[in-house]
């Protein structure tokens, strides 16, 4: 019998006051804005039905308030690896003034004074791959874009500071990670799916 290959689903908040308005928000623990509150719930329509065999949350509430509008807050555990990108001097900052002061500037390969490492970052997704490995069925993650994206870039085996920057993701999308064919070929099964809030927009 051919062996059921695992899927991670990776859900990114909902929308904050901080990412609509594009300011860096890393460890500043900011709640839902009304329309995260409904695009998470959406989020839910679109997990429903679904099991898992894990689910993990970073402590941080807007990854938290997703988890429990989507159905799953009961039975996730909390992971501080998860959380977002601490951005340091950039907190709160948006990137088109940071690039204004340094116009090469690039998260994935420079960090932020006074904040994370892109290695410290890539080590923390690290942790968060082989512990979702162990586990032989699905597992659900919420947390944050920037950390996705690492994450993304670990899971395939690449290196985030040239890669991660392509990977785009809107808030309350959903994205999977699995394999093709056998546990030596991890992939990207889909990405940035957001027709759920979009379906509930129309």
């Amino acid at each position: 019998m051919k062996q059921q290959l695992q899927i991670v689903y990776v859900a990114r908040h909902g929308e904050t006051a901080w990412s609509l308005t594009g300011q860096h928000i890393g460890l500043t623990d900011l709640p839902l804005t009304q329309f995260g509150h409904q695009t998470a719930l959406r989020l839910g329509e679109r997990l429903k039905g679904m099991s898992f065999a894990k689910t993990f949350t970073s402590p941080l509430q807007r990854a938290r308030q997703t988890c429990e509008l989507t159905g799953f807050g009961t039975s996730a555990e909390i992971d501080p690896d998860l959380v977002e990108w601490d951005y340091g001097q950039y907190e709160g900052r948006r990137g088109v003034d940071i690039r204004a002061e340094r116009p090469d500037w690039n998260l994935f390969r420079d960090g932020c004074p006074g904040g994370e490492t892109p290695a410290e970052v890539s080590a923390r997704a690290d942790r968060v791959v082989s512990r979702v490995r162990t586990q032989e069925a699905d597992v659900l993650l919420f947390t944050s874009g920037h950390f996705i994206r690492v994450l993304d870039s670990r899971w395939l085996g690449l290196e985030p500071t040239a890669n991660s920057r392509y990977f785009m993701l809107s808030t309350a999308s959903l994205s999977a990670l699995g394999y093709e064919n056998d546990l030596s070929r991890p992939v990207i099964r889909f990405w940035n799916d957001t027709h759920h809030v979009d379906t509930g927009l129309g």
